[in-house]
């Protein structure tokens, strides 16, 4: 007779709203198991009765075979004696917060390969329909409006269920159990067409827009979170009218390809890159190129990289069914303006851009990018971290007994802000720039938002040092309201105790290189070797400063930095009128003096404005048209040359040793005179990667600081970013780099939030 048990099982992780009771429930009646499951707040609570052998076989399918948006992390499992259960049933749930690993409302995600299989079926209810979903896919933070999680607190809720979709909900054994955007053609939401505001009364929209795609045109397509502008890639001419109408001469565009197959025939595709590709939240994944052909040049003018999509909705795939191509799918807005979600918004600001418009009447209650990211040695790093992994949670290890709630508003480009509480930190979704009263308002609604779905009431308010933020003065009207603070944190002692808060470090040397950042003396730092632990940062090494004659004119022209760096009167004259930095010689003449006096000219340790400046000097790129393009130019051009032999000038600065940023340009500069150009600047990054290595390795081993890590913008450089961890580790010391956290601005909230933590803590013992 076989052997009967019984088994308590409890779940910990990402297992809340994400199809994992359905699931358990499938698995155990499969395997004739008795029992139950239920959602317990803090975990999945399930307990299995019948033979050991199909007990152990549904142990085990929880641990190997959990749904997709799932993340399993403790499976524990207690053998009792039998209490003779036979039936499986799913057990009401309690009520209260969501689990230790996840929040109460799931990322967004990709449509799954069971839905799209619905899609495709003539004989499915759901077939041809773009909205079709389950419970492991579809939309769901920018559909929720509230907690708990369900159809009635959706905008999901405007849309009542049919007969066959009710039936569908409310059984146990369907995968569109309890999927609260469950939908087909008969009772979901509708697309429609519209051209000069008008809806176009066709019986088939979809087909409408493909053809008109086809003709040319520029288009905008809603979709989960937000709206694109959509064209056809490979038609230079039409890209280049998106570029003139929405102001737009020379940012890359990202592009949205059928399957791998396709972005194969324009870009190298790796396995990493691939599993990025296909990931079911669907990124965008930044690769380089394979030809330069007309399109891409276009597309991504000045690159050899593209940033690639595959289709992550079934409207998506609907339009690649009539389309061969690739499409450009860029952010539906005026640059610097959050992304439109609605068919009025899109029509008064975008009226101008566009020919015409395919949408849906699903309202898209919270707006939610696209996210990026790149392979950078080998392993993913976040450019921005958005739809489909917003709201997760990330760990809080500067969090003791009684931690404050704490609210980190972010920085002022690339933000994100980030809620935190003993059990961990949530960071919102993409904010973008916070920078007039339309991006400050979507701030504070962000906030909110976050705050009510995660459940916590921030005690205390933390921001940047920097006096003239927005999202500062935010934090200090919010202090104004109740909240204690603002605590203000460095720029870029919030990009290295994010690092550390991932790793789990309480004290590591973190090299912290970007553009800019305001700090603490009140200068603008960007190259920075920062002995780091969560309450403070210490300033031990990096780059020598220089500084920007013009001021914010020297970032967007970087040869106006040259006067700062090179001591050479011609060179950096004949670059300032030939980049259009100036119109005439009398004018450099100017520029050089605002250099030597300091006139206007504000002192930076900038590793982003080394590398903008080594640009403009060797003629690659001359005009800053968007954030980092001169550096990302430079890296582009530098994949094409090889690495030369130049000597690294160290020098004390403030007893701090540094990286002499002006020798080193002069030693560059020497150097073109007799190699490739592309030679110099794989060259200038290389240096600049071996001088960080030299001054953090050197200050670790001398103080006993087992770790090294690297973060900041210029960390998404591939040859930096690889050299730098080599020479670490070559040095016999541990290295940690950016993984689940943007090493961007993006990552900054996270970051503040682990510093207030622990500053309040340290206050409070």
């Amino acid at each position: 007779m076989d052997e009967r048990v019984r088994a308590s099982v409890r779940v910990e992780g990402v297992v809340q709203g994400v199809g994992f009771r359905p699931f358990v429930y499938r698995t155990a009646t499969a395997a004739e198991v008795g029992g139950y499951v239920r959602n317990a707040g803090e975990y999945v609570d399930s307990a299995f009765e019948g033979n050991k052998d199909d007990v152990e076989t549904v142990i085990e399918a929880i641990c190997s075979d959990a749904p997709p948006l799932s993340r399993v992390r403790i499976v524990d499992v207690s053998w009792e004696q039998p209490t003779g259960t036979d039936g499986f049933e799913i057990r009401d749930s309690d009520s209260g917060t969501a689990g230790s690993g996840g929040v109460p409302v799931p990322p967004d995600t990709g449509i799954c390969a069971n839905c799209l299989a619905d899609v495709r079926d003539p004989d499915s209810r759901y077939h041809d329909y773009w909205a079709t979903s389950c419970v492991d896919c579809g939309p769901r933070y920018t559909v929720v409006r509230g907690v708990p999680y369900d159809r009635s607190r959706t905008s999901m809720d405007e849309f009542p269920m049919c007969s066959s979709c009710q039936e569908r909900y409310e059984t146990p054994s369907d995968r569109r159990y309890h999927a609260q955007t469950v939908a087909c053609p008969d009772c979901g939401p509708q697309l429609q067409y519209e051209v000069d505001k008008t809806v176009v009364e066709i019986e088939t929209p979809l087909k409408r827009a493909t053809q008109a795609l086809a003709d040319g045109k520029i288009l905008a397509v809603k979709g989960i979170g937000g709206t694109h502008l959509v064209c056809d890639a490979t038609d230079a001419e039409t890209v280049g009218r998106l570029r003139e109408r929405t102001g737009r001469p020379s940012k890359p565009f990202a592009v949205m390809a059928s399957d791998v197959s396709s972005v194969e025939s324009f870009a190298a595709v790796s396995s990493a890159q691939q599993e990025a590709l296909t990931d079911l939240r669907r990124p965008i994944t930044l690769l380089e190129t394979t030809e330069r052909t007309p399109w891409l040049s276009v597309v991504a003018p000045g690159l050899d990289t593209v940033g690639v999509m595959l289709p992550y909705s079934g409207l998506h795939h609907l339009l690649f069914d009539e389309i061969d191509g690739p499409l450009v799918m860029t952010s539906a807005n005026r640059p610097g303006e959050p992304m439109v979600t609605n068919a009025a918004a899109l029509w008064e600001t975008l009226d101008d851009v566009i020919d015409g418009a395919l949408l849906h009447d699903r309202e898209i209650v919270a707006r939610c990018d696209d996210s990026v990211i790149r392979i950078v040695d080998g392993d993913r790093r976040f450019l921005r971290r958005s739809r489909g992994w917003t709201p997760s949670r990330l760990p809080n290890p500067a969090a003791q007994t009684n931690a404050p709630s704490v609210l980190a508003v972010g920085p002022a480009r690339d933000v994100t802000v980030a809620v935190a509480d003993g059990n961990g930190v949530v960071l919102s979704q993409h904010i973008g720039e916070v920078d007039d009263p339309d991006s400050l308002s979507f701030h504070r609604r962000t906030i909110d938002r976050l705050t009510n779905l995660v459940g916590t009431d921030p005690a205390l308010v933390a921001c940047d040092r920097h006096p003239e933020y927005l999202t500062s003065d935010e934090a200090h009207r919010r202090a104004e309201d109740g909240l204690d603070g603002p605590v203000q944190i460095g720029h870029h002692h919030a990009h290295a105790a994010a690092l550390c808060g991932e790793h789990d470090r309480k004290r590591a040397v973190v090299i912290t290189a970007d553009g800019t950042g305001y700090g603490p003396d009140g200068t603008i730092w960007g190259g920075e070797v920062l002995d780091t632990r969560y309450e403070r940062a210490d300033r031990v090494g990096g780059l020598a400063s220089f500084s920007l004659p013009g001021g914010d004119e020297a970032v967007r022209y970087p040869a106006r930095i040259l006067a700062s760096v090179l001591d050479d009167a011609e060179t950096v004259d004949d670059s300032l009128v030939e980049t259009g930095a100036v119109a005439n010689l009398d004018e450099a003449t100017i520029v050089r003096q605002q250099a030597e006096t300091g006139t206007n000219a504000p002192t930076t340790t900038s590793a982003g404005r080394y590398l903008d400046a080594v640009s403009a000097l060797l003629g690659v790129c001359g005009t800053r048209r968007y954030q980092g393009e001169p550096a990302l130019r430079l890296e582009s051009h530098a994949r094409e040359g090889q690495v030369r032999d130049v000597s690294l000038p160290f020098e004390s600065e403030d007893s701090r040793r540094v990286l002499h940023t002006p020798a080193l340009v002069s030693r560059l500069r020497s150097l073109a005179e007799d190699v490739p150009t592309a030679d110099v600047a794989a060259t200038a990054q290389d240096a600049l990667a071996r001088g960080f290595a030299s001054i953090a390795t050197e200050y670790a081993h001398s103080h006993g600081i087992e770790t090294v890590g690297f973060t900041g913008g210029v960390a998404y450089n591939d040859a930096i970013y690889t050299t730098l961890r080599e020479t670490v580790t070559e040095s016999g010391l541990t290295f940690v780099g950016p993984d689940r956290v943007p090493p961007g601005d993006s990552g900054i909230a996270y970051g503040q939030a682990l510093v207030a933590t622990a500053r309040q803590s340290a206050t409070s013992d």
